[in-house]
C-alpha cells in the first residue's frame, strides 16, 4: 500500500479591498483603505521601464489587453501598478467586472462599480452585477456606458436582494443582444412584449434563474437563440411545459420549483435535439416529466434520485425517480450517469445498467446503509449477458459496512475493463487501519481487471454541480472533478499492484 501524492488546493484567499479598485477615479470617492495584502504593490516587470526588455513587454497591447481581460476584476485593475505602459492597458482591455467578491458592502460596491465603467473605455467582456435594487436611472446608467460596449457575457441576478415581486428587466439590458454570447439572467419578470423583439445571434450559454415568463414568451426567446449551446432553466415559472427543437443545443440543465407562485415547470420534451449530449436534472424536479423523443447522440444524464417523483422516458422505457419501471428500450449512447440513493440498491443500478448498455462512467451518492446487495447467486446468469463496459465509478459516502462491500464487490469481481473506482470516506474512517480492512473485504486481489485502481479519499470525490452555472452544463463530464485534490486526503489502495 502506498500513499498517493496529492496537490495542494489552497482556498485560503485575502479578503478584497475595495479600496484597490478605485483605480484611476480613486480621488472620486471615499472607500476602506487597502488591505494588507494590496499594500505593497508587485514588483515591476524587468526592464518595464526601460532598463532592457522582457518576453511579456514584447507582446503587443492587444495580445495583453486579452490576458488582463481574463483575470479577475480586482487583479486585472492592479495590473496598473506593473509599468506605466500597463496604467493605459487596463482602461481600453475588454472589461471582465464581477461583483459577487463586494456583495458584503451594498453602498461600497455600487460606488466602485460606477467608478469602474466610468474610468474605463471599453469594450466589455463580461459584466456580473445586481440591479433590481437600484433606484431612479442608476441601472439604466451602468447599462449603456461605454465601458460595456459589445458586451460577450451579462450576469444580472439578485444574489443577496430577493424582490417580493419579480421585477422587469432594464430595457438597455438589452442592448447587448446582438454581441452577447453568454446571459444568465435571474429573479425578474420577462414580458411578452419585451421577448418578441429579441433576437440573439451569437448567443451560446443561457440561463433563466428564477424568472417569470410565459410559456409562449420562452418558446419565443429559444427560437431567436440560432446558435445557443447551453441551456440552464432553474426555479423558473410562467410556463407548463417545455419543447426542445434545436439543431445547436448540446447540454440542458433543469431544476424545478414547487413552492413557488405562479404556473410550475412540469414537463420537459426533447422532440428534435441531434446535437444533444448533457441532460441534466438539478435539484428539485420532483414531479417534473421529461420525454426524450430524438436525441441520437445523448451521452450524460444525472441525477436520477431516489427521492423524486420525476419520471423520464425514452420511448417506452421508463424510470420514476431512478428505478426502472418499464423497459422495452435500450439507449446505447447514454456512458456517463449520475445517481443518488437514500437506500443502496445494487438491483437498481443493474435495471439502470441494463438500460444503458453502453454505460462507461457511474457517479453515485448513497445517503444510508441500503438494503441486503447479494448478488452471486441472484445475478450469476445476468452477469454474463450484461458485458459491462464500466471504466471509472466514485462513490460519495462510502462507509465500508456489509450492504457497501457487496455492492462494490460486484463491480470490482466483474467489471473487466474497470480502470478506476473512487470512494470518498469520512474523516473518521480515513486512515490505515480502514484501508487495510477494505483490502481484505473488497477482495481486491481477485479484482476483474488488474489495471483497476482504488482510491479512498476525504476529499470531494467528483463535482456535485447542484449551485450550478450555465457554465457547469459544458464539460464533456459534468461531474468529474477537475480541481486538484487537498493535502493528505488521497490513498490509494492498489495501482498496478
Amino acid at each position: 500500500m502506498e500513499m498517493e501524492a496529492g496537490g495542494r488546493c489552497s482556498r485560503k484567499r485575502k479578503s478584497a479591498g475595495l479600496g484597490s479598485l478605485e483605480v484611476g477615479a480613486a480621488s472620486e470617492g471615499r472607500g476602506p483603505g487597502p488591505t494588507a495584502g494590496d499594500q505593497e504593490p508587485p514588483p515591476p516587470l524587468p526592464g518595464a521601464e526601460g532598463g532592457g526588455s522582457d518576453r511579456i513587454s514584447d507582446l503587443p497591447d492587444a495580445v495583453l489587453g486579452e490576458i488582463i481581460s481574463l483575470l479577475p476584476t480586482k487583479q486585472g485593475a492592479r495590473t496598473q501598478v506593473l509599468a506605466s505602459r500597463w496604467r493605459r492597458l487596463w482602461r481600453s482591455a475588454p472589461l471582465n467586472f464581477d461583483c459577487r467578491p463586494y456583495l458584503f458592502d451594498e453602498d461600497a460596491r455600487d460606488a466602485i462599480i460606477s467608478r469602474i465603467l466610468a474610468a474605463h473605455q471599453g469594450p466589455g467582456r463580461r459584466f456580473c452585477a445586481p440591479v433590481y435594487h437600484l433606484q431612479g436611472d442608476r441601472a439604466e446608467a451602468w447599462l449603456r456606458s461605454p465601458a460595456l460596449d459589445n458586451l460577450q457575457e451579462l450576469e444580472l441576478c439578485s444574489y443577496t436582494f430577493l424582490p417580493a415581486t419579480p421585477q422587469p428587466l432594464p430595457a438597455s439590458a438589452f442592448r447587448f443582444s446582438d454581441t452577447l454570447r453568454v446571459a444568465t439572467i435571474g429573479e425578474c419578470h420577462l414580458t411578452d412584449s419585451t421577448v418578441q423583439a429579441l433576437h440573439f445571434p451569437k448567443l451560446q450559454k443561457l440561463a433563466l434563474k428564477r424568472v417569470s415568463i410565459s410559456e409562449t414568451s420562452l418558446h419565443i426567446m429559444l427560437a431567436a437563440c440560432p446558435a445557443l449551446e447551453c441551456l440552464l432553466i432553474k426555479r423558473s415559472t410562467g410556463f407548463r411545459c417545455v419543447r426542445i427543437n434545436s439543431s445547436s443545443l448540446r447540454s440542458i440543465g433543469v431544476e424545478g420549483f414547487s413552492y413557488q407562485k405562479g404556473l410550475e415547470f412540469l414537463e420537459l420534451v426533447i422532440e428534435n435535439a441531434p446535437s444533444l449530449k448533457r441532460l441534466l436534472q438539478l435539484g428539485l424536479c420532483d414531479f417534473l416529466h421529461i420525454s426524450v423523443i430524438s436525441a441520437p447522440k445523448l451521452e450524460t444524464l444525472g441525477y436520477l434520485s431516489s427521492g423524486s417523483s420525476s419520471r423520464l422516458v425514452f420511448d417506452s422505457t421508463v424510470i420514476q425517480g431512478f428505478k426502472v419501471d418499464s423497459f422495452t428500450t435500450t439507449v446505447c449512447t447514454v456512458k456517463i450517469l449520475a445517481v443518488e440513493m437514500d437506500a443502496l440498491s445494487l438491483d437498481a443500478i443493474i435495471d439502470l445498467m441494463r438500460c444503458f448498455p453502453c454505460l462507461e462512467n457511474l457517479y453515485i451518492q448513497s445517503n444510508g446503509p441500503g438494503k441486503p446487495n447479494l448478488w452471486r447467486r441472484k445475478h450469476h446468469n445476468l452477469i454474463r449477458s450484461l458485458g459491462i463496459r464500466l471504466k471509472i465509478v466514485v462513490w460519495r459516502r462510502y462507509r465500508g459496512i456489509k450492504s457497501h462491500v457487496d455492492f462494490a464487490t460486484f463491480f470490482l469481481l466483474n467489471a473487466r475493463v474497470l480502470e478506476s473506482m473512487t470512494f470518498e470516506v469520512d474523516d473518521n474512517d480515513y486512515n490505515e487501519a480502514f484501508f487495510a480492512q477494505q483490502r481484505r473485504t473488497l477482495q481486491v486481489d481477485s479484482r476483474a481487471s488488474r489495471d483497476a485502481r482504488l482510491r479512498f479519499t476525504s476529499d470531494w470525490s467528483y463535482h456535485f454541480i447542484m449551485d450550478s452555472s450555465v457554465h457547469d452544463l459544458d464539460p464533456a463530464d459534468p461531474f468529474e472533478k477537475t480541481q486538484p485534490p487537498k493535502a493528505d486526503t488521497n490513498f490509494m489502495l492498489c495501482g498496478n499492484c
